[in-house]
């Protein structure tokens, strides 16, 4: 069984399963709870400044049986006395040491970030989280993401709690940007000893069409949120991963973003995460998810032969290029297994209507590109009337076909078929040699 304990800027773990700041961490009774089922670490719900929250809060986007596809959330945060967060805080370090408590924090002015850095410190935690991210409410009060789309600001900030902290400061990153590395530069800048990312998108879930009015609603309003869960977690790997791999950011990374289960936790950690912190699986199945992950885990380690979580962050990270770096003369061919095929057609039609027309049906009329391979280069202006396949006998007729000429390798008729590994893609032989775009016209421009 492999070793998952991490250290992330001086902040130890039993593992790298951490509770993202928000409604799971929001008490110290729940803190426990998660603790005690084998959570390693907690970023406690972001303290500040007393607020009130509204009713109702939460919206949601269900997709292919699931109710939580992504989450839109209106919630602010911690409308609980900050007396109390605290002393709930020191009660939770002072019984579980091992594990990793952090506070997340959120005020305005310099004399606040220092009284609440302190008092924060004052309970035993083991870290503080800045939360530059949230991108309702508080924003419009001139923090959260209003701080973390400024990198002069944020940089500022982050120095104010670096002067004034004795404890690891991270510095949690808003994705409602253009480019992800200036406020992830600007934090190092700051003097951030990690940097944790994504919060939530801006957004709006939906409308309700019988009352014309914005989901959530609260009364006959209602207003843009932070959307979150398994749909955000492309948007979370790429600027998770586009820090990873800039030299200018020196600092380790906490990943966040859509993460329900090891395999995404995983992901995560091969792009250069040394954390990961979870929190709308966590609303929407609860605590013991975690026991799934830490199993999944340990397995997929023990199967790749590696002792320690450790050998696993930021190993696909050199993978990452840009486009202009990709190998223009490498390809592949898509490959339908005939015995496991189950003739839905699935992969007709979406090549048909949505790719490049390379894969034939025996199943009635086809109507796929029938003339010469040209990957359309040349003009098609006309609608080609369809042709009868006749060449398959009788038990293989339900099988698709791929012309092989005409196939691009885009990947489509694999996403779409439903049965695993029906349809494969195989490499296509080369003797071309690797050649980018970039090197293409630089050799061009010599």
């Amino acid at each position: 069984m492999a070793d998952l304990s991490i250290n992330i800027c001086g902040i130890t773990s039993p593992n790298p399963f951490w509770l993202a700041s928000g409604p799971p961490s929001n008490s110290g009774e729940q803190v426990m709870r998660a603790f005690d089922m084998g959570w390693g670490g907690a970023v406690w719900k972001t303290v500040g400044n007393p607020i009130v929250n509204v009713s109702s809060r939460l919206g949601a986007v269900g997709y292919a049986g699931s109710p939580v596809m992504g989450l839109n959330n209106i919630e602010l945060i911690t409308d609980r006395p900050l007396e109390v967060n605290f002393k709930e805080i020191y009660e939770v370090k002072k019984r579980y040491p091992d594990n990793a408590v952090v506070v997340s924090l959120m005020v305005e002015s310099k004399d606040e970030w220092k009284d609440i850095i302190r008092r924060s410190e004052d309970t035993g935690a083991d870290g503080l989280e800045l939360n530059f991210g949230c991108p309702h409410g508080m924003c419009e009060r001139g923090m959260g993401s209003a701080v973390g789309q400024e990198p002069d600001v944020l940089r500022e900030i982050t120095s104010w709690a670096r002067e004034f902290a004795t404890t690891p400061v991270i510095a949690k990153l808003t994705p409602n940007v253009t480019n992800i590395l200036d406020p992830g530069i600007a934090a190092v800048e700051g003097g951030a000893d990690a940097i944790s990312l994504i919060n939530t998108l801006k957004s709006i879930i939906g409308v309700d069409l019988k009352n014309l009015v914005i989901q959530p609603t609260v009364g006959i309003e209602g207003t843009q949120g932070g959307y979150c869960g398994p749909a955000v977690k492309p948007v979370a790997l790429h600027m998770a991963g586009t820090l990873a791999r800039d030299e200018r950011i020196t600092v380790p990374i906490s990943g966040i973003g859509g993460i329900s289960n090891w395999y995404d936790a995983a992901e995560f950690l091969a792009l250069g995460s040394t954390s990961v912190q979870v929190c709308t699986a966590v609303m929407h199945y609860g605590y013991r998810i975690v026991e799934g992950m830490i199993d999944g885990l340990n397995n997929y380690l023990d199967e790749m032969g590696m002792k320690s979580v450790n050998d696993l962050i930021g190993r696909a990270v050199s993978t990452y290029v840009e486009w202009g770096d990709l190998d223009l003369n490498f390809g592949v061919n898509a490959k339908i297994n005939s015995k496991t095929c189950i003739g839905c057609q699935l992969c007709y039609i979406a090549c048909l209507d949505g790719g490049h027309q390379c894969i034939h049906t025996h199943q009635g009329p086809c109507s796929a590109f029938h003339g010469k391979a040209d990957h359309g280069i040349n003009p098609r202006t006309s609608i080609m009337p369809p042709v009868m396949h006749s060449d398959k006998n009788e038990s293989e007729a339900h099988i698709p076909f791929v012309d092989d000429d005409e196939c691009i390798g885009c990947n489509l008729c694999q996403l779409v078929c439903p049965v695993p590994e029906c349809v494969t893609m195989e490499e296509v032989p080369s003797t071309a040699g690797k050649e980018s775009w970039n090197e293409r016209v630089a050799k061009e421009l010599s």
